[in-house]
């Protein structure tokens, strides 16, 4: 009698294990805005969500920068956010320079020139220089990834997402990646995550991806992929964000990239060769949240390979925010019906730990 009790508890540990095990990869691979929150009092419902490992990673945006006592109060939530989390936390932010700035000076931080700025200088020790300023920065206030750099190139000067605002280092290939090379290593020397983005180039778009579906199947070209090749090849590249950009050439049905298992798996991985970490960019963007429905966005985007699904919840949409805990029981749901495979979700739960430095 005593042996079947103790088989059955040992049967019942083992499936709650097996259950828990589950749970936790979902959630390593939701990565969230935490709204307006410059802090996490005892009783907020974030909380909950941390302890229970429902989060593998969190957006800052500027609404989370205190207005007094910036500094301090933004370590102690980073702080806050790390000490309830199961699992360490990828805190990130986007933070390229120029208009994309969200440590700003007024708030006694630092100024950072924009990305075309640093291009038109054209000197690889000036934006290390800065990059380092922002590295260490971000180090000091509990920020483990950063949003850049942007590898997109300014080849369309209409663009209003890349190059009217300042976001592109040039439309030449080398000078980008000559940048690009300067900011991951002054990220790298302060143990800060790059992520290289819009994969697979942004840069000749002419509409904005946040207001809808963006097609360069007329316009993209090839040399747009070029630094990534070179940064993947040096062995530079932390992770990659997709772009919500539709492209006919790459994928005939007319999927955007972040969606698009020809995109991330046939090109990104195979042809390109980067096993690392693929991020999708927000996915409350109108080009994905007005065209495909959450449940199908996030199912064709693990499908096609992307890591770790970013909801912002900074952009108002027709469907709404979704919670962590939302968004964990829908991943949890498309596995169970499997229309996701547990091999899929166990491969990004691979990627993410290694990145986080756990050895699996």
């Amino acid at each position: 009698m005593k042996f079947i009790i103790t088989f059955l508890l040992a049967a019942s540990c083992m499936s709650v294990f097996a259950q828990d095990s589950l749970d936790i990869k979902i959630g390593q691979m939701i990565m969230v805005g935490i709204d307006g929150r410059t802090g996490l009092p005892a009783d907020d419902v974030f909380r909950t969500y941390l302890q229970e490992g429902k989060v593998g990673g969190i957006l800052l945006f500027e609404k989370n920068i205190s207005k007094t006592n910036s500094k301090e109060r933004l370590i102690k939530l980073n702080n806050d956010l790390q000490k309830a989390s199961l699992i360490k936390l990828f805190i990130s932010i986007d933070e390229e320079g120029g208009k994309v700035h969200r440590l700003k000076k007024k708030y006694g931080f630092i100024d950072m020139p924009s990305a075309a700025h640093l291009g038109r200088i054209d000197n690889a020790d000036t934006t290390l220089f800065y990059n380092r300023q922002l590295a260490t920065l971000l180090n000091e206030v509990g920020i483990n990834m950063n949003y850049a750099p942007v590898l997109d190139l300014a080849v369309n000067l209409n663009n209003p997402v890349i190059y009217k605002v300042q976001r592109s280092f040039s439309a030449e290939p080398l000078i980008v990646t000559k940048h690009a090379m300067s900011c991951i290593l002054a990220h790298k020397e302060n143990r800060v995550n790059t992520i290289l983005k819009h994969f697979p180039g942004h840069g000749s778009s002419t509409t904005d991806s946040h207001k809808g579906i963006v097609d360069v199947t007329n316009s993209w070209s090839h040399k747009e992929m070029d630094p990534y090749m070179h940064i993947i090849n040096a062995g530079m590249c932390d992770a990659v964000m997709t772009a919500h950009i539709v492209n006919k050439n790459w994928d005939e049905t007319g999927l955007p990239a972040t969606l698009s298992k020809a995109v991330i798996t046939d090109s990104l991985r195979g042809s390109l060769g980067f096993n690392g970490v693929v991020i999708s960019d927000d996915m409350n963007m109108h080009a994905i949240s007005k065209n495909y429905g959450y449940e199908n966005a996030i199912k064709l985007a693990i499908n096609a390979g992307v890591d770790m699904l970013m909801f912002g919840n900074n952009i108002q949409t027709s469907q709404g925010q979704l919670s962590p805990a939302k968004l964990h029981s829908i991943i949890k749901k498309l596995v169970q019906e499997g229309a996701v495979s547990e091999e899929r979700i166990n491969e990004s739960y691979l990627r993410i730990m290694k990145l986080k430095g756990y050895n699996l």
